[in-house]
């Protein structure tokens, strides 16, 4: 279909609209962002920033009338020749420092966060990927996306009335996604049939624009594929594991035919945590067709793949029964001609060998190059998988590659980023890796910081109530949730933000540790403290489910005073609202489990300052000005009563003194110089240019041997 066909009441002078919300290069450029609030701001809002929505639903009245305003007009062009010129730029820093490269770098992962309109996303894993085709695309980097889509994404949460969160099983309409159809070269849908699979299951293929990246995204909801086949890709992570199983085969192994049928050599091929390792077989596959002997294969395609590891707790680390993976794999092994027992081995961890075949094992023993996500997250997974790493494999050790944020998507753009602008000068994006640039936000006066912040805030607030409004107007939601979910925040006072996956060694409660010394801060009647949470458990997880309960409970009890609320359906729309719009942002995993945590980040790039455990990034970013650290590293058994202490002190102490302590211009000097060094310390070092570079430098220039 051309794009064009998709609006046929779209004005001609206008038709460059269709292009540009179909790309999500939109959502991260302010003045693109601008044009589309233009056409109608009710609508922006309505359909929750989404412009092909938009579009969809605009009368015709209201399109002609732009396309007869100068003033609307001349923004346009100005947008639609930046965007053409970004999207079909050959050149970049990627072509500067190494040359022009015919042969991408694929990046595979079960879920991308770009945007909210594209809702193939659980989690930071999916926001890291999307801030990585982001950033890719405006560096130049010749790169490819691949993943699923899915039918009922992952989890729509609804919170009963004593708290419990039910998992609601929501049909999406993807009628409004920013999504085409890949089509074959009779002008049909793509079809391509999956591996492994008896009967035969096919995909089809589906491409969002990021920007220069194109995203691949199949789906097995299709007609010809057998009732429960087409539910492989229904919902992100299931619970089943035969049902995960068959989707990390679709990911990995229906991928790579989909590469295939497009025309696509891989010049490397990046894995995203371990869900698409099993596309290391496809490609074995192949080599040993070419007529390689199996070693030989072995090595080659070795040669060209990249792993990123992410968590070091072990219920992230996918590991399927010997038996379950004989059955989908067995004839496969026979009829491609792979050493079965070979391969098989590849994915035994030594440390526990019956446990069955470990993706992540199989993915470090089978990738040339293999990254942590933080210098601290190095250390704990070199230990973790020191047998492994350091077998026949001639692989090298885990590479410290510490994660970053897409600083233009994730920074406040009507705010922050104009003044940012004003004082480091407008080309601050092409310069935002370098120390130097950030050094004048120290310059940025006290008052005009904070006035930023509070209209953050101020816009904050209405987000949460909306939602809540939204819930209540459904019908679904009790009345007696309605003060738990927000109705009572103030804007006035201090306001911590936790926003996390709600699961036990994250620690939501960990503030909730001494209720009564809690309440004295909750209460105080000249400086209260008020706490926003938000996050899901996953459906199978139980105990997130309880920890997600006891804060609801609290959020309605009338002893907190309606300062703890807790906000349903955590997405990247309220994500960009709350990382800007709290004062303080909360992030207390159980060492040394957190791997990396980029919430931190984004708050901290925006002026919140973090207070955190020394886990994950924030040991390579505190520096005693910047934020906050809870606790000191310790090996005892039992942390959590000494780190609520260190918290609860912080609070008392530090942070709600430094808050409340006005100048006679009632702005709160000392907490604003902490806001202004958490801006200038993490943002040039904890961006996604800074980490898609050193992905170039160290991991993809070797493989692709540039």
């Amino acid at each position: 279909m051309d794009i064009a066909e998709r609006f046929p009441h779209l004005p001609s002078r206008l038709q460059g609209l269709a292009e540009l919300s179909f790309n999500l290069w939109w959502s991260w450029n302010p003045e693109a962002r601008e044009l589309i609030r233009m056409l109608d701001i009710q609508s922006y809002r309505a359909t929750q920033h989404n412009p092909v929505h938009m579009l969809d639903i605009l009368p015709v009245e209201a399109l002609e009338r732009a396309a007869r305003s100068p003033a609307f007009l001349d923004r346009y062009d100005a947008v639609m020749a930046r965007f053409r010129k970004d999207v079909t730029d050959t050149d970049g820093w990627f072509t500067q420092r190494f040359g022009p490269s015919s042969l991408p770098v694929v990046y595979m992962s079960a879920e991308f966060g770009v945007h909210v309109s594209l809702p193939v996303y659980a989690g930071g894993l999916g926001m890291l990927a999307g801030d990585i085709l982001k950033e890719s695309s405006d560096l130049g980097l010749p790169m490819i996306g691949l993943g699923l889509i899915y039918t009922q994404a992952y989890v729509w949460q609804r919170i009963r009335e004593d708290g419990w969160q039910e998992d609601v099983e929501q049909q999406l309409d993807r009628t409004h996604n920013p999504l085409l159809p890949v089509l074959d070269e009779h002008g049909e849908p793509l079809r391509v049939r999956v591996p492994a699979f008896h009967p035969p299951v096919h995909v089809e293929v589906w491409q969002a624009a990021v920007g220069r990246v194109p995203l691949y995204l199949m789906c097995t909801d299709v007609e010809g594929n057998q009732p429960w086949d087409r539910t492989i890709t229904q919902r992100l992570y299931a619970k089943d594991l035969e049902q995960r199983l068959r989707q990390e085969i679709v990911l990995g192994m229906g991928g790579v035919r989909v590469l295939d049928a497009l025309g696509v050599s891989p010049g490397a091929l990046h894995l995203n945590d371990g869900h698409p390792a099993l596309a290391i077989l496809e490609r074995l596959r192949a080599v040993v067709e070419e007529g390689h002997a199996f070693q030989e294969a072995l090595e080659k395609v070795r040669s060209s793949t990249i792993f990123t590891t992410h968590t070091p707790v072990p219920a992230g680390t996918d590991v399927f029964p010997f038996p379950l993976i004989e059955k989908y794999l067995d004839h496969y092994f026979r009829d491609a001609g792979l050493d079965r027992d070979r391969i098989l081995s590849l994915g035994v961890n030594p440390k526990d060998p019956q446990a069955g075949f470990n993706m992540t094992v199989f993915a470090l023993r089978m990738s040339r190059f293999c990254n942590a996500v933080s210098k601290r997250h190095a250390q704990v997974a070199g230990e973790m998988w020191s047998e492994v790493r350091s077998d026949d494999s001639g692989a090298t050790s885990i590479e410290p590659i510490t994660n970053g944020v897409h600083l233009p998507t994730w920074i406040e753009p009507l705010r922050l980023q104009p003044a940012l602008a004003e004082r480091l000068g407008e080309d601050w994006k092409d310069t935002q890796d370098e120390p130097d640039t950030w050094q004048q936000v120290a310059d940025i006066p006290d008052g005009t910081l904070w006035r930023v912040h509070n209209d953050r805030k101020a816009t904050l607030l209405p987000q949460i109530d909306a939602r809540a409004r939204r819930a209540w107007q459904s019908g679904d939601v009790p009345a007696a949730n309605m003060m738990g979910f927000g109705a009572l925040l103030d804007p006035y006072t201090l306001t911590l933000g936790f926003a996390r996956r709600f699961t036990s060694y994250k620690r939501p409660d960990l503030i909730l540790h001494d209720m009564e010394r809690l309440q004295r801060l909750l209460t105080d009647p000249t400086r209260p403290v008020q706490i926003i949470f938000t996050g899901k458990a996953h459906p199978a997880d139980q105990d997130g489910k309880r920890l997600l309960q006891k804060v609801f409970r609290l959020a309605k009890d009338p002893a907190c005073a309606g300062r703890i609320a807790f906000v349903e359906n955590y997405d990247q729309h309220l994500a960009k609202y709350l990382v800007a719009g709290v004062d303080v942002w909360l992030n207390n995993p159980l060492p040394p489990l957190e791997a990396s945590g980029t919430s931190g980040m984004k708050a901290s790039v925006n002026g919140v300052p973090h207070l955190a455990v020394l886990d994950g990034w924030w040991p390579e970013a505190y520096d005693g000005a910047n934020g906050w650290a809870i606790g000191e590293d310790s090996s005892a058994d039992d942390r959590t009563p000494a780190d609520a202490d260190s918290l609860y002190r912080l609070l008392e102490e530090t942070i709600v003194p430094l808050y409340y302590e006005r100048g006679a211009d009632n702005v709160p000097h000392g907490f604003v110089q902490v806001m202004k060094a958490a801006i200038r310390t993490v943002a040039p070092a904890f961006n996604s240019r800074r980490m898609v570079k050193e992905y170039c430098e160290k991991l993809y220039g070797p493989a692709l041997r540039l």
